[in-house]
């Protein structure tokens, strides 16, 4: 089996390797070698098959043939730029969100037409939560419209609705996962409207300070980087005939206020870590926050094997585990 991961010098395409190589199979089918891509290019793991990592930019057009050449069997496509930075940046945002993506799905169907139809990839396509948007009911259920209010949800919309089209056609199986907010998020902070949710459980961890800029009334749905993956996985070899034409699912996760993130982390790691975080409003992310969604029902999903963290505790917990050992 031949795999592709694209945003693999991100947080989540990072993880994704990683385990790629730790098990040295997919799905029951053993790995034959991985080219892992993003704009710098990744440091690849130690693996028992080779890693290929190349440094590519998706927007240009003449990339995505490149990487598809080699038909790949499973496609992760995780390669994006964050919701805060494809609001503050139109052009950039449709650029690589969109144009990436549709080069690629192009690509796919020339290679799959080349083959005389015989290769026809698994996608796994990173979506967002972020595709749905106000006024919402107290919990979203799975048949509710989508109506992004960002242009990154907007992007990710489109990118869904391709992807199912050229599904439907026959020249790829995809898959599209809409994560909830990945929490807690290791490293340094990032440009995501959403960081903050990560920001005030992994800095008190480490002994740092961390800003909230919204009220602790604020509700959101969150899913750990581990759960993420193991998203990514099932979603790689599921069986997508009970799919049918809806090939985007939402994901399941906690769903918790930021005063219950906070009562997390003080029973899990005390008075102490709490007192570092700093409430500083800030009305641009508070006006990007009110807009998202907040709690959301996930009976499709889970009745097709995806699992989540069952509460906060239990996400603070695996990042310890998995950041700090």
């Amino acid at each position: 089996m031949k795999i592709l991961v694209s945003g693999a010098a991100g947080m989540i395409g990072r993880k994704l390797v990683e385990r790629l190589a730790r098990d040295g199979a997919l799905g029951g089918r053993k790995i034959a070698g991985i080219d892992a891509s993003d704009i710098v290019a990744p440091t690849p793991p130690p693996a028992p098959f080779p890693i290929r990592a190349e440094a590519h930019d998706i927007a240009a057009g003449y990339v995505a043939p490149k990487m598809v050449a080699g038909r790949p069997d499973v496609i992760f496509w995780l390669a994006s730029i964050v919701s805060g930075e494809a609001e503050a940046d139109l052009d950039k945002g449709y650029s690589i969100n969109l144009d990436g993506t549709r080069f690629l799905i192009e690509a796919i169907r020339r290679e799959h037409l080349l083959s005389g139809g015989q290769w026809k990839p698994r996608i796994v396509f990173t979506s967002s939560i972020a595709v749905f948007g106000a006024p919402f009911p107290e919990a979203i259920p799975d048949d509710f419209h989508s109506t992004p209010l960002t242009s990154y949800g907007t992007q990710k919309a489109i990118c869904e609705l391709l992807l199912s089209d050229f599904s439907r056609r026959g020249f790829l199986d995809a898959v599209s996962i809409r994560l909830p907010t990945i929490c807690v998020r290791p490293g340094a902070p990032n440009k995501a409207a959403s960081g903050f949710f990560s920001n005030i459980i992994r800095e008190p961890l480490r002994g740092l300070p961390a800003i909230l800029p919204v009220d602790d009334d604020v509700r959101h749905h969150h899913a750990s980087p581990r759960a993420a993956i193991g998203f990514l996985l099932h979603a790689a070899t599921m069986d997508t005939a009970p799919l049918g034409g809806r090939r985007a699912l939402t994901m399941p996760g906690v769903s918790v206020t930021i005063a219950e993130q906070i009562e997390a982390l003080r029973r899990v790691a005390g008075d102490k870590a709490v007192a570092l975080i700093k409430r500083e409003p800030d009305e641009t992310i508070r006006r990007i926050v009110g807009g998202w969604s907040r709690q959301f029902e996930t009976p499709r999903a889970e009745a097709l094997g995806f699992r989540a963290e069952k509460d906060f505790d239990e996400i603070i917990r695996a990042h310890i585990e998995d950041e700090h050992g």
